[in-house]
């Protein structure tokens, strides 16, 4: 399939999930196979026209993903412009706009899902882009705010014609968030009135549902979120079925590995790499830079050292509080990842439970 002049591969794609989809995830997914397409986490437009570093951390993207696509929030049509053209100079493949996350502390900034109650806005904003930049500019939405403003499909129309190169539809309100069930013959009224693609979203967390949803509906592709946290083989397999094969078993040594390779991922970030690996946008020099780092009193580097081991040890937390379910005694794993004081110590315990071979750094 094809997002304006952008192939895929595949029709399956990693959803952006805040806090989860960082670049070392997205990467080891594409390891895997069977995945078209990866977005990103969602990145502030204001935080990137103003050039903040923690903001800027969100964009960044490696050569591995492709292609892959920014997505971005914001309500300001001429700052989502501006942002949308800070991606592209990125070298971004794509740039997508968030209107389905429901959060309020975004939702009230008149961005996220809150951009779907004011259609003409939504529109002026997606035109705005689609004017600004050479790349294809995409939309993910929700069915609606609430059960009695369910608009997706007057919405979607707005986005084609405003230039949207394809639309992702996630089935639930913002009101629902990800309670209840995804509405897919909502999705499928909505991938038939239109020309350009249309990804459905929601409750795909078996690599069969992916197929069934391409083989029963009329989207063009499948964006899986919380099913790919359980199981980042997701695409690969569902790949194997669509190509009328069996979808192999991904041993407990495999599941381990991911997260021991998920783990020196984010350890080793900024950290040896050649120039040109991560593609990052403007930015001044942090004042955490390795240089800058080098720099520093032993005494101020460990701080820095621990502080970062602290943060790989907190998003191997969030990736297990889903990558722990079904997994026989996953709740045991859960619960010894939760206690682990130290990247070693964090080690051992993934060694200990998949019965892998003693870690070597």
């Amino acid at each position: 399939m094809k997002i304006g002049s952008i192939n895929l591969e595949q029709p399956f794609a990693l959803a952006p999930m805040a806090g989860m989809t960082d670049t070392a995830f997205r990467r080891l997914v594409k390891r895997r196979g069977g995945c078209g397409l990866v977005i990103s986490e969602m990145v502030s437009s204001e935080g990137l026209v103003r050039g903040i570093d923690r903001t800027l951390d969100y964009a960044e993207y490696t050569e591995e993903e492709r292609p892959v696509s920014i997505q971005i929030f914001g309500g300001d049509p001429e700052k989502m412009a501006h942002a949308a053209q800070i991606v592209e100079g990125m070298g971004a493949d794509m740039v997508d706009v968030n209107m389905g996350c429901p959060v309020p502390k975004i939702a009230k900034h008149n961005a996220g899902c809150s951009l779907m109650r004011e259609p003409e806005h939504a529109q002026a904003v997606v035109s705005a882009m689609a004017k600004a930049v050479k790349i294809p500019v995409t939309v993910k939405m929700r069915a609606g705010w609430n059960d009695q403003e369910i608009n997706a499909p007057e919405l979607a129309r707005r986005m084609q014609d405003a230039g949207a190169a394809a639309i992702a539809v996630h089935g639930r309100t913002a009101a629902q968030s990800y309670s209840g069930s995804s509405d897919w013959d909502l999705i499928s009224r909505v991938a038939g009135a239109l020309t350009i693609p249309v990804f459905g979203s929601g409750d795909c967390v078996e690599p069969s549902q992916l197929v069934q949803k391409l083989q029963d509906g009329r989207v063009a592709g499948v964006l899986v979120g919380r099913g790919a946290l359980r199981n980042p083989w997701i695409f690969e397999q569902a790949a194997a079925i669509a190509r009328g094969e069996r979808p192999r078993e991904i041993s407990p040594a495999e599941r381990g590995q991911f997260l021991l390779e998920y783990i020196d991922l984010l350890l080793h970030e900024r950290t040896g790499e050649a120039e040109g690996f991560r593609h990052v946008a403007p930015t001044p020099p942090s004042a955490l830079s390795p240089a800058a780092i080098a720099s520093c009193p032993t005494a101020e580097r460990t701080a820095v050292a621990r502080g970062h081991h602290k943060w790989v040890i907190n998003k191997l937390r969030a990736l297990n509080s889903w990558y722990t379910k079904g997994l026989d005694n996953g709740s045991h794993l859960r619960i010894a990842i939760n206690s682990a004081e130290s990247i070693d110590h964090l080690r051992d315990i993934v060694a200990d439970f998949f019965q892998l071979a003693a870690y070597s750094a």
